[in-house]
C-alpha cells in the first residue's frame, strides 16, 4: 500500500501542494483528477523522487520513500506526459534498451520486448522506426518503456492526451489488465470518461487540495446529487402534477404535454414512477435517465467546469 500524508510543495510564495493525503491499495487504479494547475503533476513528481517535497510523508509497504528512493525508484514505473524514448530507433530497439538500463540482461530484454509490443497491439511494427508512429501509437510505446522492467507501481500523468479515441480504448484495456495482474496504478488526468471508466477510487483536486476522494458512487452519494430522468410520450397534466407529489423523493422540474423531467434521490424510486403511469393510462415511448458524474460533482465542489485550463 502507498499512504501519503500531509504532502506540501511551493514555489516561491505559490503553493502548489497546500497538504495532501491519500492512500492507493495494492491492485488499485488511482485516479487524480482535476484541471491543469490543481497540483496533479506536482504531486506525481514528488512522489517519483523527480522533486522533494517542502514537508510531508509518504510510505510504500510501511518504508518511507524519501528517505529510501534508490530501493523505490526499483518499485515503480513512470510514463509521463512528454513522449520518453528514441524516435529514430524501433520499438523493439527502444524497448530492449530500457530494459538493460533496469539492469536486465540482453535476453530477458528482448524477450519482454517482444511481450510488450504484443500486449500493446504494435507486434507488426516490431522493425519500423518510432519516427513514423502515430501518436496513439507513441502513447502505446510510452507505456511499455514505463513497464518494462515490471513495476510493483505505476505512475502515469495524463497519458492518453492528444490521441485518437481507438488507442484511447486500448490503453484503457491494457490498464486494468495490468491492474488484475497486481499492479498498483497512480493515474492523473482531467478527462472525465477515463477517470469515470478506469478508476477504482478518485481524488478531485483543485488548486493544490483534494476536494474529495472515494469511490464515484460514494463522492456523489456524499454530496446527495440528484438523478434526472426525462420521459417522452403523451402526459396529462392534471395526473403529472398532482400524482408525481405522492411519490417521496422524486421532483417534477420540467413539464410539457409531450417530455416530462422529473429528478430522483436514487434509481429505485424510478419503478414506482413508471408504475404510476401505467395505473393512469399514460403511453410512455422513451426514458432517458442521467445520472450525476464527475462534472456535476467537480462543479458543486469547486465552482468550476472540470475542464478549465
Amino acid at each position: 500500500m502507498l499512504k501519503v500524508s500531509n504532502l506540501k510543495k511551493a514555489y516561491e510564495n505559490v503553493y502548489a501542494l497546500k497538504g495532501i493525503s491519500f492512500e492507493v491499495k495494492e491492485g488499485e487504479i488511482f485516479g487524480l483528477l482535476g484541471p491543469n494547475g490543481a497540483g496533479k503533476t506536482t504531486a506525481i513528481s514528488i512522489l517519483t523522487s523527480l522533486l522533494e517535497p517542502d514537508s510531508g510523508e509518504a510510505y510504500y509497504n510501511d518504508k518511507n520513500i524519501f528517505s529510501n528512493q534508490n530501493w523505490w525508484r526499483k518499485k515503480i514505473g513512470v510514463v509521463p506526459q512528454e513522449i520518453a524514448f528514441y524516435e529514430e530507433l524501433t520499438p523493439i530497439e527502444n524497448l530492449i534498451l530500457w530494459g538493460t538500463l533496469y539492469g536486465i540482461k540482453n535476453k530477458e530484454a528482448k524477450e519482454r520486448a517482444k511481450e510488450l509490443l504484443k500486449i500493446m497491439g504494435l507486434e507488426s511494427k516490431e522493425k519500423a522506426k518510432v519516427s513514423e508512429f502515430s501518436g496513439g501509437m507513441k502513447r502505446r510505446l510510452n507505456i511499455a518503456v514505463g513497464i518494462v522492467h515490471k513495476p510493483e507501481v505505476l505512475f502515469l500523468d495524463e497519458p492518453t492526451v492528444g490521441i485518437d479515441v481507438q488507442a484511447r480504448v486500448k490503453i484503457r484495456e491494457v490498464l486494468k489488465e495490468f491492474s488484475k495482474d497486481g499492479m498498483t496504478i497512480i493515474y492523473t488526468t482531467h478527462q472525465l470518461e477515463e477517470a469515470e471508466e478506469l478508476c477504482d477510487r478518485i481524488a478531485i483536486m483543485d488548486e493544490g487540495e483534494i476536494k474529495a476522494q472515494g469511490t464515484l458512487k460514494e463522492l456523489i452519494s456524499g454530496l446527495g446529487q440528484e438523478t434526472e430522468v426525462e420521459f417522452s410520450g403523451t402526459f396529462d397534466s392534471n395526473i403529472i402534477k398532482n400524482k408525481i407529489p405522492e411519490i417521496s423523493n422524486a421532483r417534477l422540474v420540467k413539464f410539457s404535454e409531450k417530455s416530462i423531467i422529473i429528478s430522483v434521490l436514487n434509481d429505485d424510486d424510478i419503478p414506482a414512477i413508471v408504475e404510476l403511469f401505467i395505473k393512469n393510462g399514460i403511453h410512455i415511448d422513451s426514458m432517458d435517465i442521467r445520472r450525476p458524474n464527475l462534472e456535476t460533482l467537480f462543479l458543486k465542489l469547486t465552482g468550476k467546469d472540470l475542464r478549465e485550463q
